[in-house]
């Protein structure tokens, strides 16, 4: 049954405003009730009288069956998001940190109160990932997902790469373009990725992990030796999320720079754009590709979930079900490169072989196997300037 939904939207910001372009050139069963804002000095492009500051305006209208959260707060979100599921409206969500934080117990309010809460628009942007994790791949068994998942960092590295432009430079590029924030630790830092890749690996797994269980290392310490390094060996240097199935019983995931090939197909995902490759032991390879930051591609991923609601659609969490042998682990080894300043690096990280090794008087580096678990363990010393780590694929 196509259901009319009645919307209060918390937020107005890039996504709001993408959102609400898109639905008035579309003809669907719904209405906009209510904006609900932080800033009413700022001057908007709709009528005064659709915005408030209240959120009780929202929350308790019954009129209004569905609530969008659009706001960068995360607990702010999650409070929002919990009070309007626990009055019986169904909600759409494009806060990663917020899902990725509060997920379990999202989903155990939903069950408690029967209804549905939709995020497709929080992880990779116009990519429909959660829905195909969801439906297509139900029944499957991944063997692993990994990707590029911001589309920030991949702009910056595409900067570097293609056109020859300093970090710095990237950064302030992307910056003036909207892409990255005045203060771009959540995307350069890794956070933003690994909030992500907490989300897909709940739907490909049936897993609950908090992000700060999960490594991140991010590319905010790459410098000009690295960028040499990379195009001295016709690679390009990609921040990629990894979620992976290592045995019958554990699941590793990671979010760590990777130097990947031209025969990687992440290896021409340019730009603002953000690339999914699954790995399924039936389906075998599939690779989605699509635009992962800016307004209307994110405002177009809420609006799917949007309508989505008016067919009474929701989450059924079916890996959770079947989860109950698998666990998370850090027990892995990967191969890596490692620039670093200071021998006493090598030794805590504890390189279990050691395949080359470059000394000179500016620039030092080895490449070796290492354990998830030592990076993770010595994470604060390498995210540090004068040191920078790198998957090798």
């Amino acid at each position: 049954m196509n259901n009319k939904l009645t919307l209060g939207i918390f937020g107005f910001g890039v996504v709001g405003q993408g959102l609400y372009d898109i639905i008035k050139t579309k003809n669907l069963n719904l209405a906009i009730k209510k904006f609900v804002i932080k800033h009413p000095e700022k001057k908007r492009s709709l009528p005064a009288e659709l915005f408030t500051t209240d959120a009780k305006a929202v929350l308790n209208d019954p009129e209004i069956n569905t609530v969008v959260e659009l706001i960068d707060d995360a607990e702010a979100a999650f409070d929002i998001v919990a009070a309007a599921l626990k009055t019986g409206k169904n909600v759409v969500s494009a806060n990663k940190k917020m899902i990725a934080t509060h997920l379990k117990e999202l989903v155990d309010i939903q069950h408690q109160h029967g209804t549905s809460l939709l995020y497709e628009g929080a992880v990779c942007g116009s990519i429909p990932i959660i829905r195909n994790l969801e439906e297509y791949y139900d029944n499957e068994l991944l063997h692993s997902i990994s990707g590029i998942f911001n589309g920030s960092s991949n702009y910056i590295l595409s900067k570097i790469f293609n056109d020859n432009l300093a970090y710095d430079t990237a950064l302030r590029q992307a910056q003036d373009l909207g892409f990255a924030e005045t203060d771009p630790t959540l995307d350069v830092g890794g956070f933003d990725a690994k909030f992500k890749l907490a989300i897909v690996a709940s739907h490909a797994y049936g897993l609950y992990i908090a992000p700060e269980n999960i490594l991140n290392i991010g590319i905010d310490k790459l410098s000009t030796s690295d960028i040499q390094f990379a195009n001295e060996k016709n690679l390009k240097i990609k921040l990629v999320p990894t979620a992976r199935e290592i045995n019958d019983k554990d699941v590793i995931l990671y979010v760590l720079p990777k130097l990947v090939s031209a025969e990687n197909i992440l290896y021409n995902v340019e730009n603002e754009y953000n690339g999914v490759l699954v790995k399924a032991a039936f389906a075998d390879e599939q690779f989605f590709y699509g635009k992962g930051a800016g307004g209307h591609p994110t405002g177009s991923a809420v609006l799917s979930d949007i309508a989505a609601l008016r067919y009474g659609y929701r989450y059924e969490y079916k890996k959770h079900i079947d989860a109950g042998s698998l666990g998370y682990s850090t027990d892995w080894e990967i191969t890596v490169y490692l620039r670093y300043d200071d021998e006493k690096i090598i030794e805590k990280l504890e390189f279990t072989s050691i395949s080359e090794r470059y000394y000179a008087q500016d620039f030092k580096y080895v490449i070796g196997k290492i354990s998830l678990a030592k990076i993770f363990e010595n994470r604060d010393a390498i995210n540090r300037n004068g040191v920078f780590i790198a998957e090798i694929a």
